[in-house]
């Protein structure tokens, strides 16, 4: 169980999973870098933020809400958190809103998956499932919170606080994340990626 002094940003988990150098840059050596597509996603979190809370029959709806978590020892805001009436209880459903599309990896369904274990935590109940919602699509991603994705959820909140306790910055891989990653500029990674200064070093000492 973390303290509050311990507590790590709730989007730190997409970053590590996206890419854990961008993660340290960002967390460990507290550099920010913004593009077309940070503003875009970030101009779209806060119209939804600030919103505030919108009640209905049966349903809740609560916008920008706090979250916290000490067991997995992180702390954010859910863009979204509906609450659902099931007879005399409410139960959160949090829907996090995203930029893009759908997306082969799993870091956008861990950071909703870490969203929904702080609500458990918070709230003291169980959470079946959240939603993502991408602004290109226009539509949600339903994402169950299965015993697997809770498992890496949890595998990927220690791994953060493991990484910004360490205080070091991996060395850079190059793929093709990269070229829409804003940090492509500082970071450089077709230019000082992982392997590409040793061989270059290794050229120029046979000369």
């Amino acid at each position: 169980m973390f303290t509050d002094d311990d507590l790590l940003p709730l989007s730190a988990v997409q970053h590590l999973l996206f890419c854990r150098r961008q993660c340290a840059l960002i967390h460990v050596e507290r550099l920010w870098v913004e593009n077309r597509y940070t503003a875009e996603g970030r101009v779209l979190h806060e119209r939804v933020d600030r919103r505030g809370e919108r009640p209905g029959k049966g349903l809740r709806v609560v916008y920008g809400m706090d979250l916290k978590g000490l067991r997995l020892g992180l702390i954010g805001k859910a863009d979204t958190v509906e609450f659902h009436a099931d007879g005399s209880r409410w139960v959160p459903y949090p829907v996090e809103y995203k930029r893009g599309a759908s997306k082969k990896g799993n870091h956008d369904r861990v950071q909703l998956c870490a969203q929904a274990l702080c609500l458990e935590e918070m709230y003291e109940i169980s959470i079946g499932e959240g939603a993502l919602f991408y602004g290109k699509t226009r539509r949600r991603e339903v994402v169950l919170f299965s015993e697997a994705l809770r498992a890496e959820t949890e595998k990927a909140a220690r791994d953060l606080h493991a990484l910004v306790a360490s205080r070091v910055t991996p060395e850079s891989v190059y793929t093709k994340g990269c070229e829409t990653c804003s940090f492509l500029g500082v970071c450089m990674p077709k230019v000082t990626g992982k392997g590409l200064v040793q061989g270059y070093l290794k050229e120029i000492t046979k000369t």
